[in-house]
């Protein structure tokens, strides 16, 4: 089963055409003092995802040689550590993951006496229920699970509710969802006014009554390419990640992107030191130097998902910190859920409707 949003393989961590020359003087940044370690550290990391200078950036300011492994979902990172720390330093989890990986201690607790810079995480993310404290983490990037459609094919020009999605045949045979158990589900639970992480199992058979009822109006279960489908002119409205519609929405101005008032998935990327780690001095390093607001800014500006540095946002430009497409209103995000880990059982209990909407 996949983990929740594991999306970037390559398209939600696309590389979006930024500005990235506004954050060119990054390597004036002051060196930081470290302990003694040989000079190197090992990143894992999603694909495209962080500043188009940030590793010269950090070996400018600190000395150490910064090298990056990619790997495609939270699933493959799991894997690769769960046998052992391979030599990795750093690592970026999504929430549910690391949680996850917190309870099997795959995670190291962090020193925050060496991560002075977290007092630029915005007040929202300074703790986190999977992560209590921020004991094992810093937040990264976030973002949320929404609907981009064609402003012209819609009722009105514009979206508002999952109905469009889970319970319509007004746009039958033009209309995606992901493929994935968790993210699929989850929504129809939201639009059915129940929790995201709902294990009540007459709120999980709605759910999957609702999602068989509506199958066949669907064209395609999307590996993820609902955006691709979206700009080619395949379907008229898709289950997506806002980074991924915000992508095609830059070339498309008939296309936009919605959080519908139900709620949705609010998802956080964290950047978290692996146990066994083999350079940890440098690692706390590099997690002060991601939180630096220079830093965190010239990330934010290349990868266009919403930064969780309050100090990089107070320096960005407006088109970005105004985009509701990256920030969306308050009000909608307070009505948004972190995906959990559930636990085996309830993943098992998931993975097993999955089967049956997709045998329906």
């Amino acid at each position: 089963m996949t983990t929740f949003r594991p999306k970037f393989s390559p398209s939600r961590r696309t590389l979006l055409k930024g500005t990235g020359a506004m954050f060119a003087g990054l390597t004036l940044l002051p060196r930081f003092s470290l302990a003694e370690e040989e000079k190197k550290l090992n990143l894992y990391n999603w694909d495209t995802y962080i500043g188009e200078t940030t590793l010269a950036d950090f070996t400018a300011a600190t000395g150490v040689e910064a090298k990056m492994d990619l790997f495609a979902d939270n699933d493959e990172l799991f894997a690769k550590l769960k046998g052992g720390n391979p030599g990795y330093d750093v690592i970026v989890p999504t929430n549910d993951m690391l949680e996850r990986m917190i309870k099997a201690n795959m995670v190291m607790p962090l020193d925050h006496a060496k991560i002075p810079n977290m007092a630029n995480i915005d007040k929202p993310f300074q703790d986190a229920a999977f992560d209590p404290g921020r004991k094992h983490s810093i937040p990264y990037m976030w973002g949320t699970l929404g609907v981009g459609y064609r402003k012209s094919k819609v009722e009105g020009g514009v979206v508002d509710s999952w109905k469009i999605l889970l319970d319509s045949d007004k746009y039958a045979g033009r209309l995606s969802l992901l493929g994935d158990a968790q993210n699929v589900i989850g929504v129809a639970l939201k639009y059915l006014g129940h929790s995201f992480n709902s294990v009540d199992a007459a709120e999980l058979k709605k759910a999957e009554d609702l999602l068989i009822a509506q199958k066949k109006y669907v064209k395609v279960f999307a590996d993820d390419n609902g955006q691709d489908l979206l700009a080619s002119g395949e379907v008229d409205v898709c289950q997506e990640w806002n980074g991924d519609i915000i992508q095609v929405m830059a070339e498309d101005e008939d296309i936009a992107y919605a959080v519908p008032t139900e709620g949705s998935l609010v998802w956080q990327d964290t950047m978290a030191i692996p146990t066994g780690a083999p350079h940890p001095e440098n690692a706390h390093a590099f997690l002060n130097f991601v939180l630096d607001a220079k830093a965190g800014a010239h990330i934010a500006d290349t990868i266009k998902y919403a930064t969780a540095n309050a100090g990089a946002k107070a320096i960005m430009d407006k088109s970005y910190t105004e985009n509701t497409s990256i920030f969306p209103p308050a009000e909608i995000v307070a009505k948004c859920e972190p995906g959990l880990y559930l636990g085996e059982e309830a993943t098992k209990v998931r993975d097993e409707i999955w089967t049956r909407v997709q045998a329906a």
